[in-house]
């Protein structure tokens, strides 16, 4: 540290180093809180460390992610997928736009949030072919366009061709849908 208490450039780089190697999708705008500079100071030392944007870490995380789905192609899941573990979890990130909004009111409609859901829930299950049999869904809280959407999927049970998969997406921690589905497992002939 220097005498005014804040980080020397060399120190504060190690540490940003560390927060991100622990998460990844932490912010600029947090990172210049957290070491008390600017946002510029925190995109100068990323771009001297070779440390890419979010939106390109979540890319290169979401990359590795793809290769692992095997009921759908990678490029059909709404949103990034940043996390999956097969048969059992994963997380998406969707950053919703004025496009998927009603012009009136900028509430995002329903069906881009489903869609998100729905393509979480068939990439953490464990199987060549699934289908969505059943889905129970509930809107808690209107989304407006530039939220960013976290959802959240996890198989609770399977039963025979019948994987149960609950999701739940969340914007700034607070959720604002839940959804159950019943994804029914073909077998390839």
């Amino acid at each position: 540290m220097s005498k005014t208490g804040k980080l020397t450039k060399v120190n504060r780089q190690s540490k940003l180093l560390e927060l991100l190697k622990e998460d990844p999708f932490v912010t600029d705008e947090d990172l210049s809180e957290y070491f008390k500079v600017s946002i510029q100071t925190i995109r100068l030392d990323r771009l001297e460390l070779g440390i890419p944007e979010l939106r390109q870490r979540i890319k290169n995380v979401a990359e590795k992610n793809y290769e692992k789905v095997r009921s759908i192609i990678g490029a059909e899941i709404v949103g990034e997928l940043i996390d999956l573990n097969l048969g059992l979890n994963g997380i998406s990130i969707l950053e919703t736009t004025p496009e998927m909004a009603f012009s009136k009111t900028n509430i995002v409609r329903g069906h881009h949030i489903f869609s998100q859901a729905e393509s979480l829930a068939m990439a953490v299950v464990d199987a060549e072919v699934a289908l969505t049999g059943v889905s129970n869904i509930k809107y808690l809280s209107p989304v407006s366009a530039g939220d960013k959407l976290i959802a959240k999927a996890e198989v609770t049970r399977v039963r025979g061709n019948n994987h149960f998969v609950h999701v739940k997406i969340y914007v700034n921690q607070v959720q604002v849908f839940r959804g159950k589905f019943i994804l029914v497992i073909i077998k390839s002939k």
